[in-house]
Order: C-alpha cells, then structure tokens, then sequence
C-alpha cells in the first residue's frame, strides 16, 4: 500500500503545533511593541547563550522568534496566519495525499494501517466541540485556529504528525522489514490503548510510540520526564503494558520497546532505558530511529521461518483503530 507522506518544511520536519509562540519565547505579550520586542530579544539571547551557561536549543529558539516577529512585516504574517514561506503552518498540519511508492532501485519496507488517522479523527472532533456544535470551519488547520485552541487539541494534532512522520521514517527500512500502524492492543480501550507502530525485521520485533509533549524530554528511573508530560504519566510503562496485551493475543513477544520523539526535544539521540518486561526499552530521536532499529539495537534476531510466523501472527492479530 501507499505510504502517508506529510508535507515537510525546508528542514524537512514539520513545526509542532504544541510549540510555544514567539512571543512567549521572548517573553513579551502579543500586544507588545517592536521596541519591547526588541530589548526582548537582546536580553533572552544573553540568558540562553550557551557560552553564559544557557542551552544551545533555548538559544535558537530565541533566534527562530526573532526571525518570525522581529520585522513589521514578518510580524503582520505571523499574526494573521499569511503563507509566508514553507514554515507556514497551515500548509504543514494538514494531512497530505498518500504518496505513490518511489520507482527507486531500494524497495520500501512493506506497510499496514493508517499513521496518525485516529489522532486527526480525535482533533477534529474535539475541535469541533470547542468551535462550536454546528459552527463551520473552514479550515482546521488555520494557524490562528490552531494556536488558539486549548493544549488538549493541539497535543492530539501533535501526536497525528508525529506518527505520520515515524511512518515515512519506517517506510524506508527497506524490504526485509514489515510495519503495522495504528494497532490495537485492548479493543475495550480503542485509540487510548493502540501501539502506534508495531516493527518487524531482523533486529526483532519492535513497539513503539511516536510522541511529541512540545517540549524536552529527560529520562528518570526507566521512564520519561518533561514539562509538557504529567507527573502521573509514565509513557514506557504505559507502552510496556499495551505491548502486553498485543503479545496475548498474537502469542508473540517483543524484543524492544521505543518512544520516538521530535529530534530537537531530547540532548541525546538514543536513550537506553534497560529492560522492561523482557524487552530493551529506548527513548530515541526521530533522526536516529532507522539506525536503531537496522543496527544499533542487539536482540532476538528473527530468521526463515521463526520471521515468517511471527509475520503471520501479528497480521492476523493486528486490529486497527
């Protein structure tokens, strides 16, 4: 089948919607003025210059608010939503058409399900409710829409290209790998309890989640920390729990669990978080994730006809949201 390719900016990632808008970045109101923007401006570079103890990501934050606010005219397109070159969001959140496979000489690796379906089903819905029962929408990816809506329905539009990024990233494995996305693990729980990438080559069998908090993310005692992650969450356990259920029903068992993340939210690119419930746990940068699961990652390594039935037990377990 296709594979869903979302549009990329020219850095080739797509800006998440979770991301903090310029002016919060500067640490000024939308309301202030270009002097204030300004001073705004020359006193964050000061603090997040890494050579003053700052942190190089913070520092190129501050940057990349001054480049979208710090002219009149950067600022009149930012605020009304204008296309003003590919970073322009409302050309990136919204879904693209499937991709016809490349006539490349390397195969894509062979895909089933839907990468980020459920999660745009979700933001639409919620979107809807909060806009307005009946009220239209002309475009729900509307930057100034979108920015204003609360962070519950931006994180669903989030995690939607998070997955859809992940997908075009395990698409070119290449042949000897299989993808499932968007499987459920408890059909009692639907989408809340999906895996959003089951993995299968010759480095085992792989879950996984494709997230995005808006924000860094650390590692404490085996599992994830960050300010845009609740204390009561714990994503590796929650992930470890899901893969679970799915090797119930499959009669399967995972060699490795990963939470892929947007590369410039995490210091490192690939986490090793030790092993939970029999598999090797990672918190791994988008960028890294091919290299991880090809290479890097030392496990059960499937072959002839151990391969082929686990492929065969997991496609005829595999129900998707």
């Amino acid at each position: 089948m296709a594979e869903t390719r979302p549009p990329m900016t020219e850095n080739g990632r797509v800006p998440s919607p979770l991301a903090r808008s310029p002016y919060a970045v500067l640490g000024v109101s939308e309301q202030a003025s270009h002097a204030e923007l300004r001073r705004a401006y020359r006193r964050r570079l000061r603090e997040t210059h890494p050579d003053t103890g700052g942190k190089a990501v913070d520092f190129d934050r501050v940057q990349r608010a001054w480049e979208q606010v710090g002219t009149p005219e950067a600022r009149s397109a930012y605020d009304s939503g204008a296309a003003r070159d590919s970073d322009t969001p409302s050309r990136t959140w919204a879904p693209a058409a499937p991709a016809k496979r490349a006539s490349a000489s390397r195969p894509q690796a062979r895909t089933h399900g839907h990468p980020g379906g459920w999660y745009r089903e979700q933001y639409l819905a919620l979107l809807q409710e909060w806009v307005g029962r009946g009220a239209a929408i002309p475009n729900p990816y509307d930057p100034t829409l979108v920015r204003s809506a609360p962070g519950e329905i931006r994180h669903l539009l989030a995690c939607a290209i998070a997955e859809e990024e992940t997908a075009v990233v395990l698409a070119g494995l290449g042949i000897g790998f299989t993808v499932w996305h968007d499987v459920l693990s408890d059909p009692a729980r639907g989408g809340a309890g999906k895996i959003d990438h089951i993995v299968l080559g010759p480095t085992g069998l792989w879950a996984m989640l494709s997230e995005d908090w808006g924000d860094h993310v650390a590692t404490r005692r085996g599992d994830l920390i960050g300010p845009g992650i609740r204390p009561d969450e714990r994503p590796m356990h929650d992930l470890a729990g899901r893969a679970r259920r799915f090797e119930r029903q499959a009669k399967v068992r995972f060699t490795a669990l990963a939470i892929v993340i947007p590369d410039d939210t995490s210091a490192e690119g690939v986490v090793a978080l030790g092993t939970v419930r029999g598999a090797r746990a990672f918190l791994v940068q988008r960028a890294r994730l091919a290299d991880l699961v090809q290479t890097r990652a030392a496990g059960v390594a499937f072959g002839g006809t151990d391969h082929f039935e686990v492929r065969t037990r997991v496609q005829g377990a595999a129900q998707y949201v």
